[in-house]
């Protein structure tokens, strides 16, 4: 399914000015007591008239305590009150696992087990994500809760700052392999674990802005890339006989890991490339990854319920990413665009923006910005449908001027007029201080 456009209810209603349409839509809240954010939660999925089945919540920049805070009070409500049964975050989806074991119960009885194993980006160590797994599996705990929750990390094993090596996904399918065959696997292993060689030559910094520091293209990596296409086809023509030994979950688990595997490789190999468009084409197959992990994640949990996805606003919003590094402007397709082609209406997005947050170097919005016109209603939050854009002054949105970004925090994205058509909802909190470490 495409993108469509057709609105997902009753036409838009029309205003003849922005600051009508923020007067007239716009829902403040606070996240304590819960009352008013509820009704503001609820009011924001009615709007989806029950379509979405996977909604994303983009977050303005990484390391603002108050976004993740909002994120946890809002998995909450959806789990509540709309079916909700699974939360994705940009995290390492290999590294996922273990934090869905604990909050399933069957892993380590602390967090702090979990905290560096389970998360990318040194994510575990962030407060509101111990309060996240905390009350997940305080929740999966109770026995009258037939539908239990899942953690999901669907980000690909790497980062701006460096990439994984293959190794974790390809011994997860080789692991897979040796439970059915143990031969078979141990042949595999012995062909792939030299070519695999050592996981600091793949995972070097210095690779990420150098293509001569990547190992990417060796000989190695290159023969590596091969066995991978031999280990997919052997599970692919396998398929009948691992699947009735395995369950079918755990086969489509692993082919989806191998197939995560080819993707890194290909990431590696692009990483060794010089080209003009090197640093888009790894942007956009990072993304590319993630809506593939995402569409595997919605695959898993279909008819046990809906999923909230959780990363920055550039992986989640359905126009073109941009990001300016150095001279050079860089665009590419985000998660948030695949997901659109892959899911159409099914798919929805809830963006967000701050006002003041002196910890991460954001200053009082300027006059006219989205920003400063929606923090000009009460706080310390507000939430407005933006109709993709429909029913808004055209000449008005193309007009708006875009607030002055923040030198301390490079992960900061302001709001800009293609907001209005990224995502189906924005919110806007009053501030957000740094992160505290989880303790």
């Amino acid at each position: 399914m495409g993108n469509s456009p057709i609105p997902r209810s009753k036409a838009a209603p029309e205003y003849s000015t922005l600051d009508d349409w923020i007067q007239k839509e716009a829902i403040s809240f606070a996240v304590d007591p819960p009352e008013r954010f509820n009704a503001a939660v609820d009011k924001a999925v009615a709007s989806l008239d029950g379509s979405a089945e996977l909604l994303g919540f983009g977050e303005a920049l990484h390391g603002g305590e108050d976004i993740l805070l909002f994120r946890n009070r809002l998995f909450q409500r959806l789990v509540e009150a709309h079916g909700y049964c699974a939360i994705a975050i940009e995290s390492s989806l290999p590294r996922g696992w273990a934090v869905n074991e604990y909050i399933a119960g069957r892993g380590p009885e602390s967090f702090d087990a979990v905290q560096d194993t389970g998360f990318s980006h040194g994510f575990g160590r962030l407060g509101a994500n111990r309060e996240l797994a905390e009350w997940m599996r305080l929740t999966n705990a109770d026995p009258s809760r037939h539908v239990k929750l899942r953690f999901y990390g669907f980000d690909s094993p790497t980062e701006i700052g460096a990439s994984d090596s293959p190794r974790q996904l390809l011994h997860f399918v080789l692991d897979y392999l040796a439970s059915i065959d143990e031969a078979k696997a141990r042949l595999l292993h012995e062909r792939i674990d030299p070519l695999l060689g050592r996981d600091a030559d793949w995972e070097d910094p210095a690779a990420i802005m150098d293509p001569a520091k990547s190992v990417g293209l060796s000989p190695a990596a290159t023969e590596l890339r091969v066995e991978t296409e031999g280990l997919i086809s052997e599970l692919s023509i396998r398929r009948p006989e691992l699947a009735a030994q395995s369950g079918a979950d755990r086969y489509l688990e692993t082919v989806h890991y191998a197939s995560q595997a080819r993707q890194l490789l290909n990431y590696h190999a692009g990483l060794a490339r010089s080209a003009t468009d090197r640093v888009a084409r790894l942007l956009g197959l990072r993304d590319a990854m993630m809506a593939d992990n995402l569409a595997y994640i919605m695959s898993r949990e279909g008819g046990r319920g809906k999923v909230l996805a959780f990363a920055h606003n550039s992986h989640l919003k359905r126009g073109k990413a941009q990001w300016q590094l150095g001279p050079d402007l860089h665009a590419w397709w985000p998660a948030g665009a695949q997901l659109q082609e892959i899911f159409g209406p099914r798919y929805a997005v809830i963006g967000s923006a701050v006002g003041v947050s002196d910890a991460q170097g954001v200053g009082p919005p300027e006059a006219g910005t989205l920003e400063s016109r929606l923090r000009a209603l009460p706080g310390p939050g507000r939430l407005i449908p933006t109709h993709r854009g429909r029913g808004l002054p055209a000449s008005a949105i193309a007009a708006l001027p875009t607030r002055s970004g923040s030198p301390k925090n490079p992960t900061y994205f302001p709001l800009t007029p293609q907001s209005l058509t990224d995502f189906d909802w924005l919110v806007l909190l009053d501030s957000t201080p740094e992160i505290p470490a989880a303790v």
